[in-house]
C-alpha cells in the first residue's frame, strides 16, 4: 500500500516493488515488441539521457533537496517576524496560508516535478510559521526554542525507531494512519467553522480535552514520518531519478512543519494551563 503523505501517494515509483523508467510508453502505447519500425526508429533517434537524468536518488540527494527547502522557509519564517513585529498581523498569517496550499497541492498533483513550486510554497510556508510563532512568542516567553527541540527530539525518535524496527510500515499501519489523519482533518476543519462562527474551540481555554486532542496531533505528525522514512527508502531501492529526491524533501518538510505547528499548539496549551 503506497504512502498517504500526499506528496509520496501520487507516484507509484514510491511503492513497493516499483521501478524507475525513464520517458517509457505508457499503458496506452505499444511496447517494443509490437511497435512498428517507424515507431522503434522514432525512439531510437531520442538523445541520450543526460548524466543528471540518469542518475539515481540517493540519500544525500534527499538530505540536501529538503535542507535547501528549509532554509528557504527560515528566510520566510523571519520575513514572517518581521512583518508581525511591525504591526502588519492577521493578514500577514491568513493570506500566505491560503496561497502556499494551493502551491502545495500543485506540487503534489503535478506528474512533473517542480522544485520553484516547492520553494515557492517553503517561502509562503515560512512567512505563515514565522508570523504564527511570533504570536506564540508574545504569550510565551521562549516556546518557539521549545517547539523546535521538541520537532527535532520527535523527528530524531521516529528516525531510531524507524531504523531499529520498533516501528514499521505496514498496510495495516497505514490504514489506521489513514483513517485517524481524514478524522483528525475532518475535526479540524469543524472546530475552525465552529471558531469562526463564534461558538468557541476545542483548545480555547486549555483543560484535559484541548490537551488531549493537541498531544494526539502530535503523535499522528510524528507516525506519518515513518511513512515518510519508508518511501524514501523505497523510493531509493527502487532506483528512481534524482529529480524524485525533491519531492522527497518536499514532503519530509510538509510533515516536518505539521508536527512544528502541533508541538507549538500543545506546548502554549500546557503553559498556559500553568
Amino acid at each position: 500500500m503506497e504512502s498517504k503523505n500526499p506528496v509520496f501517494a501520487r507516484s507509484n515509483e514510491w511503492k513497493r516493488n516499483g521501478y524507475a523508467t525513464f520517458d517509457a510508453p505508457s499503458s496506452g502505447q505499444r511496447r517494443p515488441a509490437d511497435a512498428s519500425a517507424h515507431t522503434l526508429e522514432d525512439w531510437y533517434q531520442k538523445p541520450s539521457a543526460t548524466a543528471a537524468q540518469s542518475r539515481r536518488m540517493t540519500l544525500d540527494d534527499v538530505v540536501l533537496r529538503t535542507a535547501s527547502l528549509f532554509a528557504v522557509l527560515l528566510v520566510g519564517a523571519g520575513v514572517g517576524y518581521l512583518g508581525v513585529r511591525n504591526g502588519m498581523g492577521f493578514g500577514l498569517v491568513i493570506v500566505p496560508a491560503l496561497v502556499a496550499m494551493v502551491l502545495g497541492i500543485w506540487a503534489q498533483v503535478s506528474k512533473k516535478v517542480r522544485p520553484g513550486v516547492m520553494f515557492a510554497y517553503a517561502a509562503l510556508e515560512g512567512v505563515f510559521v514565522g508570523a504564527i510563532s511570533t504570536f506564540y512568542a508574545f504569550l510565551y516567553d521562549g516556546i518557539v526554542q521549545q517547539a523546535v527541540l521538541g520537532t527535532l527530539a520527535a523527528f530524531a525518535g521516529m528516525l531510531l525507531a524507524y531504523k531499529t524496527g520498533i516501528i514499521r510500515n505496514s498496510p495495516r499501519f497505514t490504514k489506521i494512519l489513514l483513517i485517524a489523519g481524514v478524522g483528525y482533518l475532518v475535526f479540524g476543519l469543524v472546530n475552525l467553522v465552529a471558531s469562526l462562527a463564534g461558538f468557541g474551540s476545542v483548545y480555547s481555554g486549555g483543560g484535559p480535552l484541548a490537551i488531549l486532542v493537541s498531544a494526539f496531533g502530535v503523535v499522528l505528525a510524528s507516525l506519518f514520518l515513518v511513512l515518510d522514512f519508508d518511501y524514501i527508502e523505497q523510493g531509493i531501492r527502487n532506483g528512481l531519478p534524482v529529480k524524485e529526491s525533491w519531492r522527497a524533501g518536499f514532503g519530509l518538510m510538509v510533515t516536518l512543519v505539521w508536527l512544528y505547528l502541533e508541538i507549538l499548539r500543545l506546548i502554549a496549551i500546557l503553559r498556559g494551563n500553568d
